[in-house]
């Protein structure tokens, strides 16, 4: 079958994701169609066909997607209902909205792990904050919302009962703490003919107040048993899903040495972003790949690669400016990617480093330079 560029492809979402979807999407001469609440969102200059429009609104969603020929994510919050009828109507729709539906929910994606052997935390749904007393004896642990929550919110420690009176109140579940030694994700890409992929393992490190990811490398420092294994259970979900698509699986690995499922996310991911260098097909070329049909790519490393988030400083609000860029483009192997927001504040994404090296101390040299000189400010 011939490949053509001619296809309409609409992204809901029109973040920094869907950007860096959109820049891989030019290689293959693909001009992708967006929407997207926010008229500054980053992908807004990249398309030709940018619209803004609330993603979780029925009339919005499907009435944009009834001229598209084939539809995509970069987020999860999309309103689902247009999604099935459009597929219904014979729009392709990848990820399928019956995946995105579970992963949606993350007590949902529980049960779905528990029903499929995968190995994940214990964890006991809960029906609202006036529940948790009722699991008093499961603590510690993390309550966390079903739905809307990203990046860290709609998650809260609870150490003992008086972690109650500041608890999310909603449907959610409690979810065992994990004495966990590392965090690592594997993303994977299954396409329609059943091909399925796996990117190398990444070994992230997060922000200990504020949940985000502030460096991550790969491959992870892990054993070549537990790499086979963490993507053995990541070709597991995506194949019980049923997935077409991209998936990012992020996952605990205990100090025992157990590999636990944390969550999934069904879209390039920000623990990928480091491919677009370091390996020979990036998690967004990867992910057209998979959603277009066509064979996918070779994800084998070029060299360790490494990425720093670049977030906004505490206590600046207003238009950006990147202080430190010099030095830190003066480094061998180091590579720059803003995200096209103008406006920065605490803790905002707004950018990324990747960054190329043969050791791993050598890169976690650079990392701590990038963080300590890099500022995002106004």
């Amino acid at each position: 079958m011939a490949f053509s560029s001619d296809i309409k492809i609409g992204v809901l979402g029109g973040g920094q994701l869907g950007r860096m979807l959109v820049q891989s999407a030019m290689d293959f001469n693909l001009d992708l169609c967006v929407l997207d609440p926010d008229p500054e969102a980053p992908c807004n200059g990249l398309v030709k066909d940018f619209q803004i429009g609330k993603l979780t609104d029925y009339e919005t969603v499907y009435q944009w997607g009834k001229d598209k020929d084939l539809i995509t994510i970069e987020i999860e919050n999309v309103n689902l209902e247009a999604l099935e009828k459009l597929e219904a109507e014979g729009k392709k729709i990848f990820p399928q909205p019956r995946v995105v539906r579970i992963i949606q929910d993350k007590r949902l994606q529980k049960q779905f792990y528990q029903e499929h052997g995968i190995p994940t935390s214990d964890f006991v749904l809960v029906e609202g904050k006036d529940h948790l007393h009722q699991h008093v004896e499961f603590l510690p642990a993390f309550q966390k919302l079903g739905k809307g929550g990203y990046d860290g919110k709609g998650v809260q420690r609870m150490v003992s009962a008086k972690d109650f009176e500041n608890a999310l109140d909603g449907p959610g579940l409690l979810e065992k703490l994990v004495d966990f030694d590392k965090e690592i994700s594997v993303i994977v890409a299954r396409n329609e003919s059943g091909e399925i992929v796996t990117f190398p393992s990444v070994e992230m490190v997060f922000n200990p107040v504020h949940n985000l990811v502030e460096f991550q490398f790969s491959p992870a420092e892990i054993s070549k048993e537990l790499e086979a294994e963490a993507k053995e259970i990541a070709v597991r979900i995506i194949e019980k899903l049923g997935m077409v698509g991209l998936l990012a699986v992020e996952m605990f690995l205990t100090k025992e040495g157990k590999i636990l499922v944390n969550e999934v996310a069904p879209r390039p991911h920000n623990s990928g972003h480091q491919t677009i260098e370091g390996n020979l097909t990036s998690q967004y070329e990867q992910h057209l790949r998979a959603v277009l049909g066509l064979p996918l790519g070779d994800t084998a490393s070029v060299m360790i690669s490494a990425m720093v988030n670049l977030l906004g400083e505490a206590g600046y609000n207003g238009p950006a400016k990147y202080e430190g860029a010099d030095q830190v483009l003066g480094l061998k192997g180091v590579y720059l990617h803003l995200y096209g927001k103008s406006l920065t504040k605490p803790f905002r994404k707004m950018g990324h480093v990747s960054i190329l090296d043969d050791s791993v101390e050598s890169i976690r040299r650079k990392a701590d330079i990038i963080k300590n000189t890099l500022k995002v400010i106004a």
